[in-house]
């Protein structure tokens, strides 16, 4: 597969898509949880470049951490 870059959550959902994988299990965080392992499955069999790879969990890693700070605001 082409190399792609990812800025936000949705250009990750769109690889997933291209292998029919599409999640959606009701909780953001779950979602991006269950995204970031289903990203590092496509690596281990050679579906994507190591760049796409690193490039999808980054954003991922980045609104990991969004929704954890959202659930720390609310949790005040």
């Amino acid at each position: 597969m082409d190399e792609m870059s990812f800025r936000t959550l949705y250009d990750v959902q769109q690889l997933l898509k291209k292998f029919g994988t599409f999640v959606h299990l009701g909780k953001r965080m779950w979602d991006i949880e269950l995204m970031s392992i289903e990203v590092k499955r496509l690596y281990e069999n050679g579906m994507i470049e190591k760049k796409t790879f690193i490039n999808a969990q980054m954003v991922l890693k980045a609104e990991h951490r969004k929704e954890e700070k959202k659930e720390k605001e609310r949790s005040k």
